[in-house]
């Protein structure tokens, strides 16, 4: 069975960083399409980033449940998003202001019990304001979270 995108417009509400047609969407900042239950304008998306953005959950074969639609549990996840070590590493983005604990630690036993790390977002719980930059964390073995700690104090972005 497949599943469709609309209603959730997780993506496209700035949850996941993107630029569509010189727009950018960031935290805070949806994209102008986006009318919260779809996207006014879904027929003649672009390609890119729209028609090949890859949310985990709309993926044919899909490895997370049906009730982890984005706008419903609280986070996007983009599966393999990187290598780390030849080990694919998963992003999970929160859908507000931090991923729900009940989602996180569903992504984190999952990462444990098929051993891919996870990198995931929250926003600062000490600002007020929505950052477009959020805190990027790792889960996963402590290599592997010094590894992102060392590519993040050198600037490189890791997605």
């Amino acid at each position: 069975m497949s599943r469709e995108c609309q209603p959730c417009t997780a993506c496209c509400d700035g949850w996941v960083q993107i630029k569509v047609k010189g727009c950018e969407a960031y935290p805070g900042k949806p994209y102008p399409h986006s009318t919260g239950s779809g996207c006014d304008d879904y027929d003649n998306r672009p390609v890119y980033p729209c028609r090949k953005f890859e949310c985990s959950w709309v993926k044919p074969n899909s490895f997370l449940p049906d009730d982890f639609r984005p706008n419903e549990c609280g986070a996007l996840m983009i599966d393999t998003v990187l290598h780390w070590q030849g080990i694919p590493v998963d992003l999970a983005v929160p859908v507000g202001r931090e991923i729900p604990p009940e989602t996180l630690q569903w992504f984190m036993q999952n990462a444990e019990q098929n051993m891919r790390p996870l990198i995931y977002q929250q926003q600062d719980p000490n600002s007020k304001t929505l950052e477009k930059n959020p805190l990027t964390l790792a889960y996963g073995p402590p290599a592997f979270q010094e590894w992102v700690l060392d590519q993040q104090s050198k600037g490189i972005a890791l997605w």
